[in-house]
């Protein structure tokens, strides 16, 4: 067995897994790619089916040529294939939220829609940890509260049948590539991963290189275990924040919400900012232009005694009364 396949065993033990069926979102990058091929690999018995999903954002012309990669990858394996195709920039318009953030929502729709149907118990992706380092050090920069910190989350429930799974979180890059390599697989290489007028790239290429280079050869490891430590800080912060929104929060419509204000006065500021990012959370409302500043004003607000109104990004309106801060989105 080599190495790879072995280590990745190991971070997702095989009996826990090959009695279900697993879809394996693929791209057709190298990371998707290798653990599509590891976990054929691994998967030597079991009832499970393993399943590989495509989404087409329809951003890039390069896409056509991915999918035709993907499908054929998945014939070759003999696996069943889903392919999705959506219109990001429209839904963006729509929502108001930035072309990432709207790629990311209909693309783990998809994903999860094609699990459910497909009675997936695991949805997989080939995040790794350079990806978590560069995440990480991307919030750093926009400013991001602990949550943020914490970095790709590893495993993340997506609805009571289906949970989010990324097995190589804890694989370098290079490991990756040297798997590929060493089995004889190719994949296919997105030229806007490139493009250092993108934040995360220039991050990749240009800011990570000179950190390196200039501060501290192990930037990567101690931003990992900047990462670590403030899952675990954000565990505690979890538990207050969950008891808040049982207590306080009341869902009336799926695009209304009511906060009780009048026993949230003694709590803590940043636990008010987690509760209603929570809220957003819950409710799918865009939060790509709300960052820390705006949080830190709607817990301001919330706790404010007069009555007020305030539009806030993504056309949500929060408007205070009768000790209740009403949220409503059109």
């Amino acid at each position: 067995m080599h190495p790879f396949e072995e280590q990745l065993a190991e971070a997702w033990l095989p009996p826990r897994w090959q009695d279900v069926s697993v879809l394996v979102a693929v791209s057709g990058g190298p990371d998707s790619v290798a653990l599509l091929r590891a976990l054929l690999q691994l998967k030597t018995s079991g009832n499970g089916r393993l399943l590989v999903a495509y989404y087409h954002h329809g951003l890039r012309a390069e896409a056509d040529q991915e999918e035709r990669f993907v499908r054929q990858l998945a014939s070759q394996l003999q696996l069943p294939c889903h392919v999705g195709h959506g219109d990001v920039a429209g839904l963006a318009a729509r929502q108001g939220d930035g072309l990432e953030a709207a790629a990311r929502h209909s693309r783990y729709q998809f994903l999860q829609s094609v699990a459910e149907q497909q009675a997936a118990r695991y949805l997989v992706t080939g995040h790794t940890a350079d990806d978590n380092v560069e995440t990480i050090l991307h919030r750093i920069l926009r400013g991001t509260g602990v949550a943020g910190l914490a970095g790709i989350r590893r495993v993340r429930q997506l609805s009571p049948a289906v949970s989010l799974l990324r097995p190589l979180l804890t694989f370098r890059r290079g490991q990756v590539v040297d798997y590929l390599c060493d089995i004889g697989q190719d994949s296919c290489q997105d030229d806007s991963n490139f493009d250092t007028r993108l934040t995360r790239n220039r991050i990749r290429h240009e800011l990570l290189p000179l950190l390196a280079d200039r501060f501290n050869p192990a930037v990567d490891e101690a931003l990992l275990r900047l990462g670590t430590l403030a899952a675990e800080a954000q565990a505690v912060i979890d538990e207050s924040v969950d008891e808040q929104y049982e207590r306080r929060v009341r869902v009336q419509a799926p695009h209304r919400v009511v906060i009780q204000t009048a026993a949230l006065q003694s709590t803590r500021p940043y636990i008010l900012q987690e509760l209603c990012i929570r809220i957003w959370q819950r409710q799918g409302w865009p939060q790509q232009d709300m960052g820390r500043a705006q949080w830190e004003q709607l817990a301001h607000f919330l706790l404010q005694p007069d009555v007020g109104k305030t539009v806030l990004p993504g056309s949500i309106t929060a408007e205070k009364k009768d000790e209740q801060l009403v949220l409503t989105r059109p």
